[in-house]
């Protein structure tokens, strides 16, 4: 596994001489929505080989190959591409003609919007799935489409454009879904893929939270090795075998990710954000969100 993280902020600088439209750095601030999509087009050189803090989606036109982890994927035919952030990955053109378009988007774009967040309890994005669905020709055309008109939208003043948007990504999720819903048969898959994926659903499935009369159920490693009847010992070998991370790191950027969109987007206060998401103390939850966000909980919610 590659120990290059590349950030949104990374990418921009690196694609900067390219005429892709760049954002100021107040767009990464935590809790900023971002999104973006452009067309692919012929590039000489093999794109960098790191994992990503983002999420980016390709609509391929064109030949080339992907270095997906330790596997290499030569693509000939139409395909979207759903690479996990987890995994390094990168690109190599094959041949001059390169069309079709790319989206990338962050943590805040993807959350906060029932659409889109039902998608995380699906193999999109997961380190265990398959990063690529070939398309027919009839999902070609339903797949430009999508893009056409996230691209137009993005560049355009239409006020809602943003719902618009998601609601066309979505449309691109669904159109990847329909052709891998059983993809992937479990027993196929090493156990420690397994086991990482039934953790995965697991957490996911306890997400959104709806109400402070019901908090969080699951919140250590020890809880979900209960649930899934193995030691907490093999759980965390196990998903650090997968994601380079430890299964509490992964449960607190949940946890995290959860904490912002409680606050953004309900009128509970910080006291019962902090006791849904299983914190004895409000001190306890601010000082969680204060070591992630840089800011306390207060002033993230004052900003919105």
């Amino acid at each position: 596994m590659s120990d290059q993280l590349e950030t949104i902020e990374d990418y921009y600088r690196r694609i900067r001489n390219n005429q892709v439209k760049m954002f100021d750095s107040d767009d990464f601030e935590t809790g900023k929505s971002h999104f973006n999509v452009s067309m692919r087009r012929y590039c000489s050189f093999k794109s960098p080989y790191n994992r990503r803090d983002y999420y980016k989606i390709s609509f391929i036109l064109g030949k080339g190959t992907f270095q997906y982890g330790s596997h290499k994927l030569y693509i000939d035919q139409p395909a979207l591409f759903f690479p996990s952030p987890n995994i390094p990955y990168s690109w190599e053109c094959d041949g001059d003609l390169q069309e079709g378009y790319f989206c990338l988007f962050n943590q805040e774009f993807f959350s906060g919007n029932t659409e889109l967040n039902l998608f995380k309890k699906t193999s999109l994005f997961k380190e265990w799935s398959k990063p690529i669905v070939f398309l027919t020709d009839e999902q070609t055309q339903l797949a430009t489409l999508y893009f056409e008109q996230m691209y137009k939208l993005n560049h355009s003043a239409y006020p809602f454009r943003c719902s618009s948007i998601k609601s066309h990504l979505a449309s691109v999720m669904h159109l990847a879904l329909e052709n891998r819903v059983d993809d992937i048969n479990p027993s196929e898959l090493p156990a420690n893929i397994r086991l990482y994926r039934l953790f995965d659903e697991l957490l996911n499935k306890q997400f959104p939270l709806d109400s402070p009369a019901y908090p969080l159920a699951l919140k250590t490693a020890s809880d979900f090795a209960d649930q899934l009847n193995v030691h907490v010992n093999h759980l965390n070998s196990s998903v650090k075998s997968v994601t380079q991370l430890t299964t509490t790191q992964i449960i607190k950027e949940r946890v995290f990710e959860e904490s912002k969109n409680l606050l953004k987007y309900t009128n509970w206060n910080i006291a019962e954000i902090g006791y849904t998401l299983g914190f004895d103390q409000p001190s306890h939850f601010n000082n969680f969100f204060k070591k992630h966000a840089e800011v306390s909980p207060l002033k993230f919610k004052s900003t919105f």
